[in-house]
């Protein structure tokens, strides 16, 4: 994905954190930027501060209004090429001290049901495009689980691996899949006190590197701050020699 190309990008999750962030990185770069979540007040403060962004409420976990929402974007944005699934949702929960699961159904819905149900709604519309692009995201928690948010973390597992399916099966169309995988972010996704935790690094610094990835590596899969280098290769990950494996036994199966 070229972030100068005069994109037309949807952010679900854009009016806050990195996904504000990546929305506003993209608008001063030229790209026509709509972004989406469910409140609506907190859309209309983005975009007033960033003339010329659109908004569109959305709740992610509403499967019902989908394919409304999808019929309205196409109809107003048809030259829509980016798809970006920024919105979820992180929990603590411990399942040592308690056996409800409502937490765990939610971020289930918001961080993997939802971005399947849109990317798949959206694909038609994005494979009309000469050149597309579905960025998942991750994070570097997928390769080392934070056991106090073990759903979170089973759900960007799971998202990293659906990414990979999901490049594979596209790869003769025009639609490019990136998997976006943070580390530990100043933002409010686990509340206030992330957004000034010394640990995380800083938003501004994390746009700021991600933008250079996308712009001065046009042929990477996975967008990798150095930040969350360590998660991604804690286990001496070869990333090489598994890409090319998938390759090799994907093809291998698809021939029988």
């Amino acid at each position: 994905m070229n972030p100068s190309a005069h994109n037309t990008i949807l952010i679900t999750g854009g009016g806050s954190g990195i996904g504000r962030g990546l929305a506003e990185a993209f608008h001063k770069l030229g790209n026509k930027v709509i972004i989406a979540g469910r409140r609506k007040e907190v859309l209309e403060t983005v975009t007033a501060a960033n003339p010329g962004m659109d908004f569109a409420v959305l709740d992610v976990q509403d499967s019902a209004k989908l394919a409304s929402f999808v019929d309205d974007i196409t109809a107003k944005y048809p030259t829509l090429n980016v798809l970006i699934n920024m919105a979820g949702v992180m929990k603590p929960e411990n399942f040592a001290d308690s056996t409800d699961t409502s937490a765990a159904d939610e971020i289930i819905a918001t961080n993997l049901t939802a971005p399947i149900h849109l990317t798949a709604a959206l694909l038609p519309l994005l494979k009309q495009q000469p050149e597309a692009t579905v960025m998942t995201v991750t994070s570097g928690l997928a390769f080392v689980p934070l056991a106090m948010t073990p759903t979170y973390c089973a759900t960007k597992a799971a998202m990293h691996s659906w990414s990979i399916s999901l490049r594979y099966q596209l790869r003769n169309t025009s639609v490019d899949v990136l998997e976006l995988a943070p580390p530990y972010v100043q933002t409010e996704l686990m509340g206030e006190h992330q957004a000034s935790d010394p640990r995380a690094m800083p938003l501004a610094d994390y746009i700021a590197e991600v933008i250079e990835i996308l712009s001065a590596e046009p042929d990477a899969k996975e967008i990798l701050v150095k930040r969350v280098h360590p998660l991604r290769f804690a286990g001496d990950f070869n990333s090489e020699k598994f890409y090319a494996f998938f390759e090799q036994f994907n093809n291998a199966m698809a021939s029988h």
